[in-house]
């Protein structure tokens, strides 16, 4: 009983700086998505493919959450908008803390869409309000099609599905219509998007959709 209180207490304490980060966000109408998957599923492949293709649209900033490295933040400095890197030292999830400790670092009068790219890892971010709009997971092909009954927590708690690499699907037995009934079952209202960021399939649906929630957090 006691570790399930101290569970608790730190979920509480989460949540609270979680509705802090949120206030933010609120207060200057920027769109906020946590981005999750499991490592290799082409995150930041999809953020490098929609800040090219968005950047004259839309003022876009990003947080990068990784273990070790800044590698992942690099790539995202080559296209001169804000990024900020978060190393957890093996935490293997990113928590409200760590992000709000980042947000003085940010113009949220310049922005419109902000990403925060999770640890990789569908089991621990499932659990942590971040103070997003919206949270997107994110699978990809060669990952197997088993990940909705696995992980229904990540599933539950997301807004947005996004099945990535679908250009491999003729290489592998990844049954596409399993995972979507699977997600659909755990979570009816969930937005599903499939996209492959080689050869940009899908990717378009992606783009009007975003334009679409950051138009209704300006209004």
């Amino acid at each position: 009983m006691t570790k399930v209180r101290v569970f608790t207490n730190i979920l509480k304490a989460n949540e609270n700086i979680a509705q802090k980060n949120r206030e933010i966000f609120n207060k200057n109408k920027v769109y906020t998505i946590n981005l999750m998957s499991s490592p290799g599923s082409g995150k930041t492949s999809l953020l490098e493919r929609t800040i090219d293709s968005l950047k004259n649209e839309l003022r876009i900033a990003v947080i990068e959450g990784d273990l070790q490295t800044t590698k992942d933040a690099e790539r995202i400095e080559k296209y001169n908008i804000p990024v900020t890197q978060i190393n957890t030292d093996g935490a293997c999830h990113l928590d409200a803390n760590m992000v709000a400790s980042v947000l003085d670092s940010y113009n949220f009068k310049e922005i419109d869409l902000f990403v925060i790219e999770n640890v990789g890892n569908l089991v621990c971010p499932a659990g942590y309000d971040l103070g997003e709009e919206d949270r997107v997971v994110m699978v990809s092909i060669p990952e197997g099609d088993d990940k909705p009954i696995k992980y229904p927590l990540i599933f539950h708690n997301a807004n947005v599905l996004i099945i990535n690499k679908i250009d491999l699907l003729p290489y592998t037995n990844f049954n596409r219509l399993k995972v979507k009934e699977d997600a659909l079952n755990i979570n009816p209202n969930l937005k599903i998007f499939e996209i492959s960021c080689q050869t940009g399939e899908g990717l378009e649906n992606w783009f009007i959709w975003l334009k679409e929630q950051v138009s209704k957090k300006k209004r």
